[in-house]
């Protein structure tokens, strides 16, 4: 394939030609050869595929509210083209007899995954680990989250495992001892939109993701095991992590969405670990423009309208957002709050970097070609009804965003917007095989 005249990240214009599933050559300007597909990016930006850490896509067990076909669509449709599915599906990827489950679902994917392995009480780290496990997690410091929560001791056998299997421990961060029982004496309100969600982030406080963390730094002191923190919504948390050497991303809804949206959110702003303040939220972006956070991940739990529709301590926590992560992002770099070089930090170059995807997460010669195409000057508004997720609804509807033209995986085009939102399925590998 040659991809002529596009807009690297650098601001230069280059050709950049793939073969057999990487970047060949990258040059001002490179002829096609007989029989060569040629993409015309005249006006574009190029840019290396967004890798997801953190996303959900319920099979096995709830493939109502997302299946790794439709997951996978959504996600290339917005420009990720490798994906982290994390353990808490229903069996609970624990074991080396569900990670086999859950890899027949995967291999419907329309992009490059990784799959992540749980620890419970039940786990069985021989023959899950035998298995091409991404990394473990989302290992949750919490015990509210239902049969995934986990005691201290077995955070330290969690650790002292993935040390020997050399892979990274992702931490879901909230001590539920400092949660805020009085939260359950507000009035809810109705159902829905009409529910009071701010008691949600009164509830599952502040301190508790701060707790959790400072816990998590100093079980981590001497297992020598590398630990990232799962979407962090706190500048607290996130400069404790970072200074303890362990890496954070910040998710988008908490990076771009705060308290003050919940009176219209109502129960569809319901997430763990929940929306904090404006000012939390500002500071919490700062850190993300300053470098201090490491990754942007979405945290994709999508639930079906209906779900939602009820009383806030009956609805389920979670957001859909792997297909507007990217687009939300790139709407950003418009109006002047991030630049597009630190969007590829944050999206692609660092996640690589820091879970040992070598030839990912750049455009550069010898690396995959998963790359996706932009046009910067076509923003539009987000409308649920336009996305591919099987879930009905998104947080962001109405937000501007900047969705990809086309999305190209190992050299294959598996999104063409242009083409009237043709995918091509069944093109995704483990990367960890």
């Amino acid at each position: 394939m040659l991809i002529t005249d596009a807009e690297l990240p650098d601001g230069r214009v280059r050709d950049v030609r793939t073969e057999e599933g990487r970047i060949a050559e990258i040059a001002a300007s490179l002829h096609s050869l007989p029989g060569e597909e040629t993409v015309d990016a005249d006006g574009l930006t190029l840019l290396p595929g967004a890798i997801d850490v953190h996303v959900h896509f319920r099979q096995p067990g709830h493939g109502h509210k997302e299946t790794w076909a439709t997951g996978s669509r959504s996600a290339a449709a917005g420009g990720v083209t490798t994906v982290v599915d994390q353990p808490n599906t229903t069996p609970p990827t624990v074991d080396g007899e569900a990670f086999d489950e859950k890899a027949e679902f995967a291999a419907n994917a329309a992009v490059n995954y990784g799959l992540n392995g749980g620890v419970n009480d039940e786990w069985d780290p021989d023959s899950l680990l035998s298995r091409p496990v991404f990394a473990l997690g989302e290992v949750f410091l919490a015990d509210s989250t239902g049969d995934m929560g986990i005691d201290e001791a077995l955070f330290e056998e969690a650790l002292a495992a993935a040390a020997d299997a050399g892979i990274t421990v992702t931490v879901h961060a909230e001590d539920a001892d400092e949660f805020d029982e009085s939260a359950h004496d507000g009035d809810a309100g109705g159902k829905g939109r009409d529910a009071n969600a701010d008691l949600w982030s009164q509830y599952r406080a502040a301190e508790g993701e701060i707790a959790a963390v400072e816990a998590a730094c100093e079980a981590a002191g001497d297992a020598g095991v590398d630990i990232h923190v799962a979407h962090t919504s706190t500048p607290e948390a996130a400069e404790h992590a970072a200074e303890a050497g362990m890496t954070t991303e910040v998710t988008p809804h908490h990076l771009l969405l705060s308290r003050e949206d919940l009176e219209e959110l109502g129960t569809f702003g319901r997430m763990n670990p929940p929306l904090r303040s404006e000012d939390r939220r500002e500071a919490l972006y700062e850190l993300v423009v300053d470098g201090t956070v490491d990754v942007i991940a979405t945290d994709h739990a999508p639930h079906t309208a209906a779900e939602k529709e009820v009383g806030l301590w009956d609805a389920p926590s979670g957001v859909p957002g792997v297909e507007t992560m990217l687009p939300l992002l790139l709407g950003e770099v418009r109006t002047g709050e991030l630049t597009l070089e630190r969007v590829v930090e944050l999206v692609a170059a660092t996640p690589a970097d820091r879970f040992d995807l070598d030839a990912k997460g750049r455009v550069e010669e010898r690396y995959d070609a998963d790359l996706t195409l932009v046009d910067l000057d076509d923003a539009e508004e987000i409308r649920a009804d336009a996305l591919h997720t099987k879930c009905d609804w998104t947080p962001f509807e109405g937000h501007e965003a900047v969705f990809p033209e086309l999305t190209v995986v190992d050299g294959s085009v598996v999104y063409d917007g242009r083409a009237g939102d043709r995918f091509t399925a069944g093109l995704g590998r483990n990367v960890r095989e």
